[in-house]
């Protein structure tokens, strides 16, 4: 019994020690983003690569998944004789839910799990110490880029994302299935509210601080050796993952 009573502790105050470290690294990325964001050229580089080099990936998700929704609310919205609201279905299902989260697991399935490789194995070969040794501030070179550029990526995919998933409901309900182009486009129209739009944008701007800083905390704190940064990497997608579908749902509740 005490072994158990032990080993609970042990882990409550590993988790707490963990909470406080990722706690201080957000507000030391949130100070250096106000302080010194670093060089424009560093924020245009990691928005190519978080944002322009994920849009493959966002394009093909989107299109399956507006399909997807395009075939499913067809038949469930033909039981009630109501096709034509195929496309405000489709639309709010994208613009609310699907869009913003869909989007960050994808990015953070691609881009997350590369920064924190990128930066763990920056750690373990000691690049990250030589900066400091130098009087260099590690949070200007490679965390405030990335967060920026997450910032500003998100929004921009997670509109992308909407509006391909939207086309890809109108080939299979339009084209596919006939539904009146009309009524599919107006009934989005009239659903559709600006609200709506602000949750979506919303959501995925907040997402994308989530990617950036769950992906730079564990690399920046990943183990020794390759077992580390494989470690590091595994939790960070894991827990970014997690963290977007948990604030997914507390962000809805709120903004309903």
């Amino acid at each position: 019994m005490t072994g158990l009573v032990q080993a609970i502790g042990r882990q409550g105050l590993s988790f707490t020690r963990e909470l406080g470290r990722m706690g201080h690294f957000l507000l030391h990325a949130c100070y250096s983003i106000l302080s010194q964001p670093g060089r424009p050229v560093h924020v245009l580089k990691q928005i190519r690569f978080i944002g322009a080099k994920s849009l493959f990936v966002i394009v093909l998700t989107a299109g399956f998944t507006g399909m997807v929704l395009g075939l499913q609310g067809y038949y469930t919205l033909a039981k009630f004789g109501s096709e034509g609201m195929l496309g405000a279905a489709v639309a709010l299902s994208l613009i609310r839910e699907l869009g913003p989260v869909l989007s960050a697991l994808m990015v953070t399935g691609r881009a997350g799990s590369a920064i924190a490789a990128e930066i763990g194995i920056m750690r373990i070969s000691e690049q990250i110490d030589a900066l400091e040794t130098m009087a260099l501030d590690p949070y200007k070179y490679l965390i405030s880029p990335k967060f920026i550029a997450a910032m500003i990526s998100m929004p921009l995919l997670c509109a992308i994302f909407d509006v391909v998933g939207i086309y890809g409901g109108w080939l299979v309900g339009v084209k596919l299935l006939g539904v009146n182009p009309g009524a599919y486009f107006t009934e989005m129209y009239r659903s559709v509210e600006w609200k709506d739009v602000w949750s979506g944008i919303i959501k995925s701007y907040s997402f994308g601080i989530i990617i950036a800083w769950v992906s730079c905390h564990k690399g920046y704190y990943a183990g020794h050796g390759a077992e580390g940064v494989s470690k590091a990497t595994t939790e960070s997608v894991v827990l970014t993952s997690v963290l977007i579908l948990v604030w997914d749902y507390f962000l809805t509740s709120i903004l309903l």
